[in-house]
Order: C-alpha cells, then structure tokens, then sequence
C-alpha cells in the first residue's frame, strides 16, 4: 500500500548538542534513556479506516512523529513501519449502516488519512502496510505460533493461548479481573465457549456467511487484529539479531496498551524467543469540552473538517503539541484560539531580519524534547522568545531558529 509523500527536514547545524531521547515506557513504568544506534526501528498501530483522520488520531501520530523527527536529529536513521487495519469487524459494521461497500469505505479513508498526514506534515512510514496484503505474513506467523504449540481451534478458529508466554501481562499491569473487562471492551471474545482461557486471543477467523474471506493454508479466513500487526512488524521492521530486542519502540494511543500491544508482544515473544520491544510509548487520549472524544458520543472532531473551515494545519499541530504527549488532555475553542495566535506571533518575528537570541532558545528546545517530548516546555521557550522579541532584543538568527522548529517540531513558517 502506498504511503503518502515525503517530507523535508533541514538539518540541526551541529555546534547543537543533541542529547539521547528519553521516553516514558509503559512496561515499566519509568523515564527510560533510548541508547546510541545507528538504525532504530520503530511501529506504530495505524487506523482502521472508518473515520478518519479525527483529533485523537491526529495527537498520536504527531506525537511519533516528533520521536522520529529527533531521532534523526540525533543523526540515527529510522527505520518506521505503519499498519491499517483495512479489514476487522468495525470497518464492516460501518459499511453495512451506511449502505455501501466496505472495499469503497476503506479506500475513500485511506486516501483522506494520508491527505490529512500530509496537510500535517508527518514524516510517512517507509512501510505502509494494510491487514489483506501481510496476509500472507499473518498465517506464516500462525504457523509458527502452532509449532510452539501455542495455537488451538474452536470450531474453524484459532487461537492463541496467551499464557504460552510467561510474561503474559506484565506490559500492562492489570488484574486478570480488569484485563477480563477491557478485553470484551475492545474486540475480544471472553465468553466464547470452547476457549481454554477467557483471555486466549482470535488469530485467524474462518470465514462467515456475506463477509469477506481469503484463502490460506488455515482455511478461507481473515486475520485476527493482534497478529496482525505482530506479522507486520517483524516482516518489515526485519529485526537485527545482535539486539536483545526485536523492535526498538511499539507505538499507539494507551488504549492499545491492552489488549492490543500485550497481545501482540506475547505472540512476537512465543514466536521468536525475543522481547517484543526495547520501550512502549503510549500517547493521552483527546477529549472535546469537558467530555471523552468518541464515536459513541458522536462528538469527534476531524482534521479535514477543521481544514475545511479555514483552520490552518500548522496551527492544528500547533494546538496538538502544545501539551504533553501522554496525558489525556482536552481540545477546546480556547486551546485553538492559543495555537492560533501563537503561529501569528512566531511567523511575524521569524520574518523579522532582527530577532531576539536564538542559540539557546534551539539548545533549549532540544533539551526539552530529549525529556520525554516535553512540548509544554518548548512552547514556554518560544512564548518568552516572542517576548522578548517584542522587548526589542535583538542578535538572534530567525533562519536558523525557523529551521530547527521545521525539523523538531514540523512546524513550517
């Protein structure tokens, strides 16, 4: 599958330190220090393409985005792989209520999703890979999975019997009670009878009547979610064997913390004998006025639709970016009106030939982004430099300052 345009980065001048990025991991728990590579690779669960781009879709991946962008700041190369889920029970759902194709539903989402990556200025995987076509990887990994012998079917499906890996669960940390309760939440099947364990995940699902099926060495079917992107990953991210890690970074929104990267993780780790990833990094969820962002609630606010009404996109990252990554935090007219006025500011003293100091603020903005993407604090920098831009210092070098935020931050002024 195509993925969308790439983007250019100027490069940092290297009189810049660039410390090593340190992420929050939520395996364990702690600001962890990402070593000196060469090469790091890096997954990210893409959409399931029914409604997209929406804002929580948005401040995800904008927010490895960022990771990527200093990554290569620290002169690594990045080796990025993006999954969609272009066939799984929601996309059908959605296609059936509105009355029309499912084929025709993903592919018209698929082209917005990449329209609105690029209005947004994403660096774009090297690999953008759907769900149909790693099919073949997908029941590879299901064999290799049954050779362990931590495969079993229930009628014409199989599963994967989660405890065949026995760090099973010790990515998200919950109770078996409340892992029981988010699996049935998100797509899993706990009640089925004929399972060995309420939690063992689907890995091929054999083909119903009116829905969609491939052919395969399991039956005429279709992948599982969770294998899914296990597949995809170690396919194309083609893991170094000197690490002790298949993957360096396992991305997503902390929704997908469980079941979705504990189950994967648990299948890569069976599969293969490895740790799935060096770190799991997991971005907040966005709220809308006080309340949870959702489809439910029918409250999603989109990036087109924002686009369309005039709303510039640098300002749409703008007002994404300006609070830390992790958190679930809320967007809001007021927070827009913020971004608004602050690419008005920043835009007005970049095309100054005199500007305040800039040398510190871009060591200082690289220093922030080192801890943790810590965004809040590079926007503090940049209100004060506006400040004092508006005090009449002067002796900095706008061309240099508006590179670096083009590079980091992806912000082009």
């Amino acid at each position: 599958m195509k993925s969308w345009p790439e983007v250019y980065i100027p490069t940092i001048d290297s009189k810049f330190d660039t410390p090593n990025l340190q992420l929050f991991n939520s395996h364990s728990r702690k600001i962890e220090k990402l070593p000196s590579k060469k090469t790091f690779r890096m997954y990210v669960c893409g959409i399931t393409p029914y409604d997209s781009t929406h804002l929580g879709h948005a401040a995800t991946y904008l927010s490895f985005d960022l990771i990527n962008r200093y990554l290569r700041a620290m002169k690594s190369e990045v080796l990025f792989v993006e999954n969609i889920t272009d066939i799984d029970d929601p996309l059908l759902v959605r296609a059936a209520r509105d009355g029309i194709n499912w084929q025709d539903l993903a592919d018209s989402q698929i082209e917005l999703f990449r329209s609105d990556m690029t209005s947004l200025r994403v660096l774009p995987p090297k690999f953008y890979i759907g769900a149909v076509e790693a099919i073949g990887l997908v029941t590879t990994k299901i064999e290799e999975l049954k050779s362990a012998g931590a495969i079993y079917s229930v009628e014409k499906d199989l599963y994967f019997r989660v405890h065949s890996d026995p760090d099973f669960g010790s990515r998200s940390h919950l109770s078996v009670d409340d892992s029981l309760k988010i699996f049935a939440e998100r797509g899993g099947d706990p009640d089925r009878v004929g399972k060995e364990n309420p939690l063992d995940s689907l890995v091929w699902l054999s083909k119903r009547e009116n829905e969609p099926g491939w052919p395969s060495i399991h039956g005429e079917g279709r992948p599982g979610w969770h294998i899914e992107c296990c597949a995809i990953a170690l396919g194309y991210l083609q893991p170094d064997p000197q690490d002790e890690y298949l993957i360096d970074i396992q991305g997503g929104g902390n929704d997908l913390i469980f079941p979705h990267h504990e189950m994967s993780a648990a299948q890569a780790r069976v599969s293969t004998g490895k740790d799935f990833a060096r770190m799991y990094v997991h971005t907040g969820m966005i709220g809308l006025n006080g309340e949870k962002m959702s489809k439910s609630l029918g409250n999603l606010v989109f990036v087109s639709s924002l686009m369309q009404s005039g709303v510039n996109p640098m300002v749409i990252r703008c007002a994404l970016l300006m609070q830390n990554y992790a958190k679930d935090r809320m967007w809001s007219d007021d927070l827009l009106a913020q971004a608004q006025k602050f690419i008005v500011d920043l835009t007005l003293h970049l095309s100054q030939n005199e500007c305040a100091p800039t040398q510190d603020v871009i060591q200082n903005i690289l220093n922030a982004l080192s801890n943790n993407l810590d965004t809040e604090t590079v926007f503090t920098i940049l209100q004060q430099w506006i400040k004092d831009c508006q005090n009449g210092d002067i002796g900095g070098k706008p061309g240099e300052l508006s590179r670096a935020l083009d590079a980091l931050l992806g912000l082009a002024i």
